[in-house]
């Protein structure tokens, strides 16, 4: 067994290196001779992005071509019987290819708002009955609904971050780093083919990442997130959302509930923050716009590389807190689920304080700037 670990571990190294290899020559093919695949009008790009200026929009489609080949390779792994019979592999690569697809649909042509609800729609309803879903009660009805909300949720949440150089890249990174961890815990024997699929976008990431980070060349476009989007929900939902105590007669564990939140804590703040204060000035949290926590962080004086480095910072201090949990090197108690709300809690706050301070010095420069 322990050859076996040690061999697996190396197989997985190389495929990561093999993964962003590609990733990056992928990429630096698309930058050299398509650089207007994937560029929006000014006028419309200006809206969501940071920066004004118009890049090319099409590092998703690196994401998916090696996703394609982490299947291919998943097909060469020994196993009894076959991958395509596992009804939860074909459905995260149905649904992660209909994301794809919808975010390709959506750089290309700006897809109306119900069509794009539609499909995302349809990604979760393809994880659902692939048995790719959040068991909380035991109540199809209600579980089927809190999927349904987390995959268009987390779609949603992932292309909204994206809105700064390499911010929803690394973000992405380290939920995949958290997710591969689990794994290896938990089951690395029993889902090799997920472990293989998870390097293989890390990999993609990490090739994107050169040519995104700031000052990025090229963004990952509604291509990427969305295939992100949907692939993380996916993942997340089999590893994440899994740590139920079994024989209880409770209905409810909010057990369930901490993993998931630690590990999404940026996306979580960031879209819950957007969602409610958009909402109290009444307006739309789906279109794009400048007051994100990355842009209030800018607003305060940070370079956009910092807004970066203090978001991935923040997202992977969870890393050791959940593996503290996963590996059950704290006992589960109610002291512990009350530290992790209050460590949620005290993110979401501080957040807070920082997007109202941005807020007012942003407002105070207009009004200079006016006079």
């Amino acid at each position: 067994m322990e050859d076996y670990k040690e061999y697996l571990h190396i197989f997985l190294l190389l495929f990561f290196t093999i993964s962003a290899f590609f990733s990056f020559l992928i990429n630096w093919l698309f930058l050299k001779f398509s650089f207007n695949l994937g560029t929006r009008h000014q006028g419309t790009a200006a809206q969501v992005r940071w920066a004004n200026t118009v890049k090319p929009a099409i590092g998703g489609i690196s994401f998916f071509i090696v996703f394609l080949i982490s299947i291919s390779v998943i097909g060469t792994l020994p196993r009894e019987g076959s991958y395509m019979l596992d009804k939860r592999l074909v459905g995260i690569i149905a649904s992660s290819a209909l994301g794809f697809l919808l975010g390709l649909a959506d750089d290309a042509y700006n897809t109306n708002p119900l069509a794009k609800f539609i499909a995302q729609l349809s990604c979760a309803f393809i994880l659902i009955i692939s048995d790719v879903y959040i068991q909380v009660t035991g109540n199809p009805a209600f579980d089927f609904a809190v999927t349904t909300m987390w995959v268009i949720g987390l779609m949603n949440s992932i292309n909204m971050l994206d809105n700064m150089d390499a911010i929803t890249t690394t973000i992405s990174m380290s939920i995949i780093a958290g997710l591969i961890m689990v794994v290896w815990i938990l089951h690395p024997f029993l889902s090799t083919h997920y472990l293989v699929m998870l390097v293989g976008v890390m990999g993609a990431l990490t090739g994107f990442l050169y040519f995104n980070w700031n000052p990025s060349r090229i963004y990952m476009g509604d291509t990427g997130s969305q295939f992100l989007g949907v692939f993380l929900a996916a993942m997340s939902i089999l590893f994440f959302w899994n740590f139920k105590d079994e024989g209880t007669n409770e209905w409810l564990q909010i057990k369930q509930f901490v993993v998931p939140m630690l590990f999404f804590i940026i996306p979580l703040v960031d879209t819950t923050t957007v969602t409610i204060r958009r909402l109290m000035r009444k307006q739309s949290p789906f279109v794009g716009g400048k007051d994100h926590i990355t842009h209030h962080l800018a607003y305060l004086g940070l370079k956009d590389r910092w807004v970066a480095i203090t978001l991935i910072t923040v997202s992977l201090i969870s890393l050791p807190l959940c593996y503290a949990i996963i590996a059950e090197q704290v006992q589960w108690t109610w002291q512990v689920t009350l530290a992790a709300f209050i460590y949620f809690g005290a993110v979401f706050t501080i957040f807070q304080v920082l997007y109202n301070i941005g807020q007012r010095k942003h407002q105070a420069k207009l009004k200079a700037a006016k006079k």
